[in-house]
Formats: structure tokens, C-alpha cells, sequence
């Protein structure tokens, strides 16, 4: 018997026909001479890494990025062949297993590159890296050209791939461009000292990609609005090409009642009821992601927004239900149910934060379900 048949019947349900929308017209947008680099770290922002890079690599991304050593080889693991980039810093002593599974890690530093040349081991391919700029995130990278140059020099003496070079933008996302156009500009000086151009230069991340052309350089990297999710509203207001969200998270109604006026709900009793109501169950709580902040957020049953009452609690919640209602009855929580529609963007400004976050934050504990779907490649 599958688990689905008798687990919990909260979970998240990946729609990798979007994801494929998603890059299928960003690259059209981007055009076939513009490369399109699928993040997929953090567990592939919450949809599951290996299941979304598959659909990305159909859609025409060419290459995989993630942010950790640990994901970069469970993608490996997993079979995928495509170039995988792993933007974070790279720990030397991974350098062996780097080359050996064709993984092109990041050089942050001089110093890194320095490191990484003196290693007494032998790999048994060479390493293939991109050098990291920091042109105004003051994250990882080199700031300098002299540094650039030193990092460059040592890593072609010592054998190693310079395959690419590149930088990440702080406020691609923002109406405010100054700081945008300052780091476009810092990196093209930077890259310009270079004796000779490596295969990629990347810059953009998905809200640079939509909103600054000429920023594409010879890659963009899709993150978030891969997986059907503007980078921030202003990017949403002026998307050039729309997105289709990619995830649902849906439960049903385990338990459903009726209270009388001045019985309390949850911990704490912070709710009371005004009039008889009708209360119901849905097994997920902040153990799954719903956090507690997420008090009075509404979810949708029988197509209408009901609202979350009294706090949440780990594993379950309560809502306050328009009348009486069966216990199995569907519930959406992000996604679409009827002519109503819940967004990670409004679980965002209820928590005062990105929808980044709110994705990532549901956890393992929810199943992942990817339904069945035909695609021609």
C-alpha cells in the first residue's frame, strides 16, 4: 500500500509542467544566445532539486546550479549528467570529489585559489572553476582587478579551468536601479582586465533577467521565478512574459465541530468565539512550514477564503468554517481552489518577508507529489 493511501493527506503538489513553461519562455525571452543556468539549491527552493532540474533540462536550461557540496553530489547521485556550478564557497578538501563527479566550483578568493593550488592531492580531472565578483554585495568574491588577475594566473599555472566569471546582483529587484546600474558597471571593468574571456560570464539573477537586458551577458541564472514566483512585486508589476506557479500545498479537513459562544481555540485561548461556530482540523502546522506567524491567514475550502483562528499549533490547525462541513473536505492552503487563489507572495506579507522564504520553510515533513504528466520533448 502507498503511502499516500495511508499517510497524512497534507502535501505539496509540483506542477513540473510549469517549471518547464516557466524556462521554455524565459529562454525565448532571453534568446538562443543568451545560456540559462536552472538554480535548483535549497532542495530546488522547497519543489524537490531533482525532479524540477529534470524539467528544467528538458525546458533548454543548459546547466544546474546549487549552493552547497552536498547538493551539488546528491544531483550526481541522483544521475543527472548536466554542468552543475556550485555557487557557494567550495571546501578545499571537496576539490578531489569536484573533479572526480565534474562539479565546477566557485573561487571567492586569491587566497582560495592559492589554497586550492597547493593541495597535495592529485585530482583525476581537472578543476573547473568560476571566479566570483563582488561588486557590491559584500558576500563572497574578489573585489579588485589585481586579485582577479592573481586568482586567474594562479589557477591557469596550477592546471585549473577557468570556465567562467561572475557576480551577483543586491537589488536587481528594486525600482531603484542606481545601485543595479553601479554593479553592472563595476563588473564589466572588472572582467575587462582580464586577458581573455572565459566561455561564461553570468551576471543575472531572475529579476535582473526580466528587468535589465543588458545585464544578460552569456548566461542568466533562473531562481525563484523558475518555479512560477515573481522576485519581488516590482518585478511582478513589470514581468515581460507571465509565470505559472508551480506549487500547491493542500490538506483536508480531519476533524470538524461545533462551538458554543465563549469557547476558545488553541493554546492560550486567544480566540473566543462570538456566536456558535463551526470549527475544523487540518493536520499541518509550523513543524510543516505554517508558521505561527501565519494567525489569521486565511485558506480556501469549498472555494472560499476561511480564515486560520487561534494560534497555530506544531503539527495542526484550526479555521473557522461558514457552517457545517465534512470532515475530508478538500482544503488549499497555497494554490488555486475554485475562483479564489492564495499566493506564496501573500503568506510572505503576512510573515514580513520574501516568498523565497515561505517556500524554502516548508519542510521535509510534507510530502512532495509530482502528478503524471505527458511531455514531448
Amino acid at each position: 500500500m502507498e503511502r499516500t493511501e495511508w499517510g497524512r493527506p497534507t502535501r505539496a503538489v509540483i506542477d513540473l509542467e510549469a517549471v518547464r513553461t516557466n524556462v521554455r519562455n524565459t529562454k525565448e525571452w532571453i534568446g538562443p544566445e543568451t545560456e540559462l543556468i536552472a538554480v535548483v539549491k535549497a532542495d530546488g527552493y522547497g519543489h524537490g532539486a531533482v525532479r524540477v532540474a529534470e524539467a528544467a533540462l528538458q525546458a533548454g536550461a543548459s546547466m544546474l546550479a546549487v549552493a552547497t557540496p552536498e547538493e551539488a553530489v546528491d544531483l550526481r547521485e541522483a544521475g543527472l549528467e548536466a554542468e552543475i556550478l556550485l555557487l557557494g564557497a567550495a571546501p578545499l578538501p571537496f576539490l578531489e570529489v569536484a573533479a572526480a563527479h565534474n562539479i565546477t566550483v566557485t573561487a571567492d578568493s586569491a587566497r582560495w585559489v592559492r589554497d586550492a593550488a597547493a593541495r597535495p592531492e592529485k585530482w583525476p580531472n581537472p578543476l573547473k572553476v568560476h571566479l566570483k565578483l563582488d561588486t557590491g554585495m559584500s558576500r563572497i568574491g574578489m573585489r579588485t582587478g589585481e586579485e582577479l588577475l592573481g586568482a586567474w594566473g594562479t589557477a591557469r599555472e596550477a592546471g585549473m579551468i577557468v570556465d567562467g566569471v561572475f557576480t551577483h546582483f543586491a537589488k536587481a529587484d528594486d525600482e531603484d536601479s542606481g545601485l543595479q546600474r553601479r554593479q553592472e558597471a563595476r563588473f564589466r571593468e572588472l572582467i575587462g582586465a582580464l586577458p581573455e574571456k572565459p566561455r561564461l560570464v553570468h551576471a543575472s539573477n531572475s529579476a535582473a533577467t526580466y528587468l535589465h537586458p543588458d545585464a544578460r551577458f552569456d548566461a542568466v541564472r533562473l531562481g525563484i521565478s523558475m518555479y512560477g514566483i515573481p522576485a519581488s512585486e516590482h518585478v511582478g508589476r513589470n514581468m515581460p512574459i507571465p509565470l505559472k506557479p508551480a506549487l500547491s500545498l493542500e490538506s483536508r479537513l480531519v476533524h470538524v465541530k461545533k462551538i458554543s459562544r465563549g469557547d476558545t481555540v488553541s493554546y492560550g485561548g486567544t480566540y473566543e468565539a462570538v456566536d456558535d461556530e463551526w470549527i475544523g482540523t487540518i493536520p499541518i502546522g509550523y513543524a510543516d512550514g505554517l508558521l505561527r506567524g501565519l494567525g489569521g491567514q486565511e485558506v480556501l475550502v469549498g472555494g472560499r477564503r476561511v480564515p486560520i483562528v487561534g494560534r497555530i499549533c506544531m503539527d495542526q490547525c484550526m479555521v473557522r468554517l461558514p457552517g457545517e462541513t465534512e470532515p475530508g473536505e478538500p482544503v488549499v492552503l497555497i494554490g488555486r481552489q475554485g475562483d479564489e487563489e492564495i499566493t506564496a507572495a501573500e503568506w510572505a506579507a503576512r510573515l514580513g518577508t520574501i516568498p523565497y522564504e515561505v517556500v524554502v520553510t516548508l519542510s521535509k515533513r510534507i510530502q512532495r507529489v509530482y502528478p503524471k504528466q505527458d511531455w514531448e520533448g
